[in-house]
Parts: structure tokens; C-alpha cells; sequence
């Protein structure tokens, strides 16, 4: 029959093992935690970064922006940064003193507490682990969680976070404002600059052809046409009757016939100057169709020139409407709330985790060591 189990040396030695790799170490992370450990005192704040709402075309393409993840999800993601960032770090060290407070508890609490001596990248890592940002990029919400060893300096510095948050979005609406007025006046400089050099090309072009307007003259070039035209049906008619009524010799016959000849040659010849002739006021030797159709393109380019104008002097004083007034702005849903009691360092959590870990180590390394001794 089996002899009854009894302990043995490798027995003795997992015990031991376990005593010293998990109990010792887990008795004092517990008597650290109550017994050195300071107490830790959390503020809460919400906030977001919200923008002014535009009417018309501009909401609708403003709603599609933020679907596709547009500038308002882009300022909150701009603002999360910063608030991680080493410039606001040392910016809040400079008004409200981190380096004091935190390094306050250095001899009594050396684990959660700031070293005295820590440089500026030491305390932005620390800053990281005293303040806790929770951040949904859809909603563009953020919650910020900082802990301090006293409940008003936790207060102090979440307020000074959205102070310094606010000066940061403030710097980004003036420079969006600048930047709106500088493109804005470049824009409308070189729409005046456009006009007047369509306006002195259609000067120019007067001057060289005495003509103010080739509308005007075609129509009266035109009337003339139409004069000779009449004046030419008119005549052939007083012709056709003199022949019903008198002879070939009869002089009056002789005198129509010339009529009618002069007024078909004054027809030919301005007919000819809409074509191909040149004009009497060109000195150029530019014929009319060149000419017409010369004006009409300055025409087109002034008014065009005329309209881009319009349209630019509109965009400025929109441009100017806008930068009076904050586009972004940073809207606090939840002030910064001061603590009653003490709620960290979370004692039960970090000693169950402590005692986990090491358990785990444990039985990996009674693991490793078993396997290793079985295969000798």
C-alpha cells in the first residue's frame, strides 16, 4: 500500500518561495499602501470645444464635416494634445507650483510623490500619471480627472487647465480671424488691381479709336443702311413709273437713273466698311469686325472684373462680420468639482493587482522550474 504523502525538501522549498516571492512582497505593498502612503484628493472637470452654427448651405456641409470627422473632432484632438503637452506643463508649474506641492511628500511617500530634483521631462511624465484625460472623438466631449494631496490644489489646477485651455483655443481663433482678414484684403487688392487694368483697357481702346461705344455706331452705320435702302426703293419706284408715263429721252429718266446708280455705290461702299474697309478713326488700319469684336472682349473682361469685385468686397465684410465675433469657444459642461473625502491611491485595486502579479511570476517560475528539473 502507499505510504501516506508527507512533505518533502522540493515541497519545502515551493512554500518558501511562495512565502518570498508573493507573501513578503504583498504584506508590504499593503503596509505601504495604509501605512505610507498619503492620501490623494481627485477634481473632475468636463468640457468641449464648440463652434459657432452658420445657417444654410454652410450647417449642412458643417453637419458632413463633423460626420467625416471634420475641425470640431480636429480641435479636440488639437486640445487633448496640449493639455498633455510639455508647454502646459511648465505654464501651470510657473502659476500654480507642481513642483512644490508634489515634491512635498518625497520623504514620506517616495512612490506616488514628485523627486525633488526632477528635471522638466520628469515632470511632464509625472504630470501624465496625476492627471487623466477621457476623450471620445465622435461626441468631441473630455473628461479630465486630476489627483493632488490636497482637495483645493486638485481644484486649482483642473480650473487652471481650462484657463489655459481657453487661451489656447482664444491663440487659434485670432490667428484663424488674421489669417480670414489677410486673404480676404489679398483677395480684394487684386480684384481693384484687375478692374482698373480692365477699365484702362477699354480707355485705351477709345482713345485709339476715337469710338465710345461700337454698339452705338453699328446702329447708326446701320440706319444709315436703312436710309439708303428706302431712298433706293423710293427711287426705282419714281423710275419705274417716269417709263410708264414718258419716253427714254425724257431727261427726268436720265436724272433717276443716276439717283439710283449713286445711292447703289454709297451702298456697295458701306457695305464694304463693315467688312473688309478701315475705319476712318483707326490708325491702326484695323478693320470694323476686329474692332467689334475687340470691344466686346474688353467689355467681358471689365465686367467680369466688375463682378469678382462685388463678389470680393462681399467676402470682406463677412470675412470682418466673423472675426468679430469667437468662432471657438471652450464650453464647460462640469466644472471642477472639490473632493470630501480621500478616494486614491485606490489601495484594494493596487494590492490586488500586486498580489496577482506576483502570483502569476510565481507559478511561472515554479513552472520553468519544474520543467527543467523533469527533463534532467
Amino acid at each position: 500500500m502507499a505510504q501516506p504523502a508527507r512533505m518533502k525538501r522540493r515541497h519545502w522549498g515551493l512554500v518558501l518561495s511562495f512565502g518570498l516571492m508573493v507573501l513578503v512582497p504583498l504584506v508590504l505593498v499593503l503596509l505601504y499602501m495604509w501605512l505610507v502612503a498619503e492620501d490623494q484628493y481627485a477634481s473632475s472637470t468636463g468640457f468641449t470645444v464648440r463652434q459657432e452654427e452658420d445657417g444654410g448651405a454652410s450647417a449642412v456641409l458643417g453637419g458632413l464635416a463633423q460626420l467625416a470627422g471634420g475641425s470640431t473632432s480636429a480641435d479636440g484632438d488639437i486640445l487633448h494634445e496640449f493639455i498633455l503637452s510639455q508647454a502646459l506643463v511648465q505654464t501651470i508649474d510657473e502659476k500654480v507650483g507642481l513642483r512644490d506641492h508634489y515634491s512635498a511628500h518625497w520623504s514620506t511617500d517616495p512612490v506616488f510623490a514628485l523627486s525633488p530634483d526632477a528635471t522638466l521631462e520628469e515632470l511632464q511624465e509625472y504630470w501624465q500619471r496625476i492627471v487623466r484625460i477621457s476623450y471620445d472623438q465622435g461626441s468631441g466631449l473630455m473628461d479630465v480627472r486630476v489627483l493632488a494631496y490636497d482637495p483645493d490644489k486638485a481644484q486649482q489646477i483642473a480650473q487652471q487647465i481650462i484657463l489655459e485651455g481657453q487661451a489656447m483655443i482664444n491663440a487659434l481663433n485670432d490667428q484663424a480671424r488674421e489669417d480670414a482678414m489677410r486673404y480676404a484684403e489679398i483677395e480684394l487688392d487684386e480684384a481693384v488691381a484687375r478692374l482698373k487694368e480692365a477699365r484702362e483697357a477699354l480707355t485705351n481702346f477709345r482713345t485709339r479709336t476715337t469710338i465710345v461705344d461700337p454698339d452705338a455706331d453699328l446702329q447708326g452705320r446701320m440706319g444709315v443702311m436703312n436710309g439708303l435702302q428706302q431712298q433706293l426703293a423710293a427711287a426705282l419706284i419714281e423710275y419705274d413709273l417716269l417709263r410708264e408715263q414718258t419716253s427714254e429721252d425724257d431727261p427726268r429718266i436720265t436724272q433717276v437713273r443716276r439717283r439710283i446708280e449713286a445711292i447703289r455705290n454709297r451702298i456697295a461702299e458701306e457695305r464694304r466698311a463693315f467688312t473688309s474697309d478701315t475705319t476712318a478713326n483707326s490708325t491702326d488700319g484695323e478693320d470694323y469686325p476686329t474692332l467689334i469684336a475687340e470691344y466686346e472682349g474688353l467689355v467681358v473682361d471689365r465686367e467680369f472684373a466688375e463682378e469678382s469685385y462685388r463678389a470680393t468686397l462681399a467676402a470682406v465684410d463677412v470675412a470682418r462680420a466673423k472675426a468679430s465675433r469667437q468662432s471657438r469657444y471652450l464650453a464647460t459642461y462640469v466644472p471642477p468639482t472639490r473632493a470630501e473625502s480621500s478616494e486614491y491611491p485606490q489601495r484594494l485595486t493596487i494590492s490586488a493587482l500586486a498580489g496577482l502579479f506576483l502570483l502569476l511570476v510565481w507559478s511561472i517560475c515554479a513552472l520553468v522550474y519544474y520543467s527543467i528539473r523533469d527533463r534532467r
